[in-house]
């Protein structure tokens, strides 16, 4: 599958930028919120717990982080998983105590335009490795694992593909330092755009054809939320 409105979809991209657009205080209630919500999976293949941001859970924040993110990306829609009532989910929390490998996050509706994904640091230590590649089909983890590319995705899920290759080696030393738990081969043809070390205070915003990876470097855990939107 690749999007329907790809010209669109590319009129929209940006490199990927770093502002800082909550006060320490929102951090701070965003963070307590994280703590108050339910627990909606312990990924334990991953070894990540998620959680939804629900609506109403705390209407003053609500507003004040649709605010802020409005602010930097203008108009969007969310595309995030909705309620059992119909409503947006505001942002996926990620508390993951492996990294995350090679992926893309770029949606399964092929008639969406897709956006902007916004990350906000809640924990200190931890990187956001961007790829100059992009990728235009459903979301997907990349693989040159032959079992793992064998795997059937349930609906909601990640597709698997060994397609990103290209023929150029990967640094070694951005693979040592950064990329340890992925496979150097893995990563051949693609080049680095930007390592984002995690600041509490500070939001990633990237476009959602980016491939990108947690880094190698976790302290015990890292704790951020993810926010994926579409126009």
């Amino acid at each position: 599958m690749d999007h329907i409105f790809l010209e669109k979809i590319k009129n929209f991209e940006s490199s990927p930028k770093i502002v800082q657009i909550f006060s320490e205080k929102e951090i701070k209630t965003i963070q307590e919120l994280y703590e108050n919500l339910p627990e909606r999976t312990f990924n334990k293949k991953q070894n990540v717990k998620k959680k939804v941001w629900i609506q109403n859970y705390n209407k003053e924040l609500d507003q004040v982080y649709l605010n802020k993110i409005k602010e930097i990306i203008g108009d969007f829609k969310m595309d995030t998983l909705k309620s059992e009532s119909g409503e947006d989910y505001y942002g996926l929390f990620h508390e993951s105590f492996s990294p995350l490998p090679l992926h893309v996050d770029s949606g399964f509706d092929e008639k969406d335009i897709i956006y902007k994904q916004v990350v906000t640091p809640l924990s200190t230590f931890g990187d956001t490795v961007i790829f100059k590649n992009r990728w235009y089909g459903r979301s997907t983890s990349f693989s040159i694992d032959k079992q793992e590319l064998s795997y059937k995705p349930k609906p909601g899920q990640n597709d698997r593909s060994s397609k990103h290759l290209g023929k150029k080696e990967f640094d070694k030393e951005i693979h040592k330092k950064y990329l340890s738990h992925i496979d150097i081969n893995n990563l051949k043809g693609l080049e680095v755009e930007m390592i984002y070390s995690w600041k509490v205070g500070e939001t990633l915003i990237m476009d959602r054809s980016h491939i990108h990876s947690s880094s190698s470097r976790i302290k015990y855990k890292k704790l951020g939320l993810t926010t994926f939107t579409k126009k």
